[in-house]
């Protein structure tokens, strides 16, 4: 698996490694770009590692350049992992629509596979994530495949929302910042659902955070699931829809702490702010997946 593996960079940071790649993706069928932080940790065996997903045109630079989140996971002893948003490349740029809008498209996958065409060959992200990178990930470098937790941003955060409910053991810690709570009950999502799923509302609850916690029988996460907010984020009351996340939560009894912050906005900014809160959350779980793993 390992041998479509090609390094375009790696950056001594924090005493670890950042490093960028790209793999030949069986599942996309196309080369997939992601990045990968190992701690000074990562020098001495396998250590656990949290995948963060980023939101719309971002790719796999984003977070590791705006985040702030190296100098943290150094000393947390965490692995970062953060994968490309979509499919990119000529193969996919000639496909109608794939770069006409920066909230569909490249840059734009919502992390799931689509079945409608012409998205169904190569957005099939995840696919890709679940089933190939998260592999290549823990066989390439030294991640513990028993201790991985997963949070994102906005399209990301709706993507380790719906991920990490969807695919039950796979994360043993979950977060996200200003996510996409309810795709199906807003612009974004809708646009997105309907291209990449078709018109059939009933096969998008598969991919709606708030739609899958209202499934549950138990609480997945009952160590809890951490959201921040920002309340001066301009997308907030059309597209985010934080309370209807809540209020499945609530009905599942699954225990969630939704942070809303005065001033904060969307981005970065917002996001370096409280990206200590959430490390320091995967971190905790992390550790206490070890000590409890029967396998170690």
């Amino acid at each position: 698996m390992t041998d479509s593996l090609k390094t375009l960079s790696e950056h001594r940071c924090f005493g670890g490694v950042q490093r960028f790649h790209e793999h030949a993706s069986r599942e996309i069928g196309l080369p997939m770009r992601f990045s990968v932080y190992l701690p000074p940790q990562a020098e001495h065996g396998p250590v656990p590692a949290v995948m963060y997903l980023a939101g719309l045109t971002c790719n796999e630079e984003t977070f590791m350049v705006k985040a702030g989140a190296q100098r943290l996971a150094a000393e947390l002893g965490l692995a970062l992992i953060a994968p490309d948003t979509s499919p990119r490349g000529q193969a996919v740029e000639g496909i109608e629509g794939a770069a006409a809008s920066w909230d569909f498209g490249i840059g734009a996958g919502f992390y799931l596979d689509a079945t409608a065409e012409p998205w169904a060959e190569h957005w099939r992200m995840e696919s890709w994530l679940i089933h190939e990178l998260l592999p290549l990930a823990t066989q390439a470098f030294p991640i513990d495949a028993k201790r991985v937790g997963i949070f994102g941003h906005s399209m990301g955060g709706h993507g380790a929302l719906t991920l990490a409910l969807r695919h039950p053991g796979q994360f043993k810690s979950l977060s996200a910042f200003a996510p996409i709570c309810a795709p199906s009950q807003c612009p974004w999502g809708e646009k997105a659902f309907r291209g990449y799923l078709g018109n059939d509302r009933s096969a998008w609850l598969a991919h709606d955070a708030s739609a899958l916690m209202q499934s549950q029988g138990v609480a997945p996460y009952p160590e809890g699931i951490l959201i921040d907010q920002g309340l001066a984020d301009k997308f907030l009351v059309e597209q985010l829809h934080p309370h209807l996340f809540e209020a499945a939560c609530f009905a599942a009894g699954q225990p969630l702490t939704l942070r809303r912050h005065e001033g904060y906005d969307h981005g970065y900014y917002f996001i370096q702010s409280f990206i200590a809160d959430h490390l320091a959350h995967h971190g905790k779980l992390l550790r206490a997946a070890s000590a409890t793993s029967p396998d170690e």
